[in-house]
């Protein structure tokens, strides 16, 4: 072999390493949040800091200093590594995903009708919300009174606001992917209900008489 051939198959062999490299600290990178960072998760992470006492400042989703300090009050207060990032562990300790929708991932069917109706009806709400009102839309394919596909229910006229206010056509929060997915598993923090409101908003009066069964966030899921 000529010393330019080994020369040749040497760069190569740095290429590839250098390029496994980045391919490692990338997919690590991708299930930690940090100062600087910002999207839907961050705003997942400040909704869930704020409801358990931990943040009070705004729900932006921009991770800015006072987040900062609110994840490591968190990782303080918990046993965790208090570093001010939101990594795999401090995550699963908040009780959200670790893991991230990846682009074209089932991007056609129910699950992608699902994270479009949780993201539009409960975007800024707590994981647990939006899992929540996924498992409602399963909740009504089992129950007689209402269609018996997912289909049939998010688009039964009158049935969801998202469809009047302009929130069903605002981009997919990746994190309703990860809610629609727990759902479709058989996920169900609202306890079988098959209706939610906002007691803030609600003008309805017949939606008042529904049996409440638990409020999540800013919803009340009912029988």
């Amino acid at each position: 072999m000529t010393s330019r051939r080994k020369l040749i198959l040497a760069l190569a062999v740095i290429f590839a390493l250098n390029m496994a490299a980045i391919a490692l600290v990338q997919a690590a990178r991708a299930d930690t949040y940090e100062r600087g960072d910002s999207g839907s998760t961050v705003r997942e992470i400040q909704s869930v800091l704020k409801e358990w006492g931990y943040y009070d400042g705004s729900i932006d989703g921009i991770y800015g200093s006072a987040t900062e300090a609110a994840v490591r009050y968190f990782q303080e207060t918990n046993g965790l590594e208090v570093d001010g990032r939101t990594g795999p562990a401090t995550l699963e300790a908040l009780g959200l995903p670790t893991g991230s929708y990846q682009a074209g991932e089932d991007a056609s069917g129910e699950l992608a009708l699902l994270a479009r109706l949780i993201s539009a009806e409960a975007r800024g709400e707590p994981y647990s919300g939006q899992v929540a009102v996924g498992a409602v839309v399963l909740n009504r394919v089992d129950h007689p009174s209402f269609p018996n596909t997912i289909a049939e229910v998010i688009f039964q006229p009158g049935a969801f606001s998202c469809m009047l206010d302009g929130q069903w056509d605002e981009p997919v929060a990746d994190i309703a992917y990860q809610a629609a997915r727990e759902a479709l598993a058989g996920a169900d923090p609202s306890g079988g209900a098959i209706y939610y409101f906002n007691p803030k908003t609600a003008t309805n009066a017949w939606i008042w008489s529904r049996e409440e069964i638990v409020t999540i966030g800013n919803h009340r899921f009912c029988a």
